[in-house]
């Protein structure tokens, strides 16, 4: 069962999307834009229960045909627009969107179109259900889930209401991971820190079994790197850069590592720290670096990661960040 009160977080999106529904004043095209696992699938849900909601008073009633059809995946009027390929292609918006929208929705007061990664659609699939955003018919509305907005066309987002999903309070995620999923205190904390405000990825990694191997793996060599030569450290690179669709994930977990390390240097108290069973190399890092060090390695992470986006040589970028590290220490 999905609807608006399973949401945590996005208040503010919630609450436009429901006073549109009061107000019956919805727009023909909306944009869930945010990154992977910040919640756009199930707001996209949950708006579209609403709308097509007998009840019609904001928040879907859970209990009439309708909402019953949308929690068995089987509504007539809530359609998924699916891909077989990489991206989303023109033939998909064609056949799935364009020429099914004249058709009059089957019971419901409106037809809606749900595209998932629709940024992955090609630029003549945009430009394709652009021709069927300019001027739809009254009762359909297409919902846009996406990641990267930069992959959509201006004419697309000029025609579009675009709702930014803001990452979710720590202190909520955490919360929900120890209610919901009986997840325990300890690993629901590092998880909620870990996740950056993104419900999915705390929940992907408070009830993985491979995060503690990813922790331990990337912890092994921050504890040691000061001591390490660099044929060691391009061996550890080694390990950590297997799973290329990890390395964020690792990156991450050293950034939370750094965190800990600034808040004992300023702070002094053991107690505030995340990872409080490194406490004495965490202290070690701490007593041998400055605020500047701290910072410069900080930055070294940030950058890795804005050029691993850019899709810049992996192993280059790891190692210079793992020299960074290394080079930022006066011990």
């Amino acid at each position: 069962m999905q609807d608006f009160t399973q949401i945590i977080g996005h208040e503010g999106i919630i609450k436009h999307l429901q006073n549109a529904i009061l107000a019956e004043k919805i727009s023909h095209a909306y944009i869930f834009h945010g990154e992977e696992g910040m919640g756009k699938k199930s707001l996209a849900l949950a708006f579209a229960k609403a709308l097509q909601c007998m009840d019609q008073r904001g928040n879907p009633c859970n209990s009439c045909k309708s909402c019953m059809q949308t929690d068995s995946g089987n509504h007539p009027d809530i359609l998924w627009v699916s891909h077989e390929k990489a991206s989303i292609g023109v033939d998909d918006i064609r056949t799935q969107v364009n020429a099914d929208i004249h058709v009059m929705p089957y019971q419901s007061p409106y037809k809606i179109y749900i595209i998932d990664s629709a940024d992955k659609m090609t630029e003549n699939a945009q430009n394709a259900l652009l021709k069927t955003i300019e001027e739809p018919p009254e009762y359909a509305i297409v919902l846009l889930l996406a990641c990267n907005i930069q992959s959509l066309l201006p004419t697309i987002l000029s025609r579009c209401v675009t709702l930014d999903l803001k990452p979710i309070d720590r202190k909520l995620i955490k919360e929900y991971l120890m209610s919901k999923h009986q997840i325990p205190d300890y690993l629901a904390e590092i998880a909620a820190d870990f996740s950056g405000g993104n419900v999915g990825k705390a929940i992907k990694y408070a009830s993985s079994d491979d995060f503690e191997t990813k922790k331990e793996d990337i912890f092994h060599i921050l504890r040691y790197i000061d001591d390490m030569e660099l044929h060691e450290i391009i061996a550890g690179i080694k390990t950590i850069t297997e799973d290329k669709n990890s390395i964020n994930d690792y990156i991450d977990l050293m950034m939370l590592w750094f965190r800990d390390v600034l808040m004992l240097k300023a702070t002094k108290d053991p107690n505030l720290l995340l990872f409080k069973d490194e406490f004495q190399i965490i202290k070690k890092h701490a007593n041998t670096r400055s605020y500047d060090e701290l910072e410069n390695i900080i930055r070294s992470m940030e950058e890795a990661k804005a050029k691993l986006k850019a899709n810049v040589n992996l192993d280059i970028t790891i190692e210079l960040m793992l020299l960074s590290i290394k080079e930022n220490y006066n011990g």
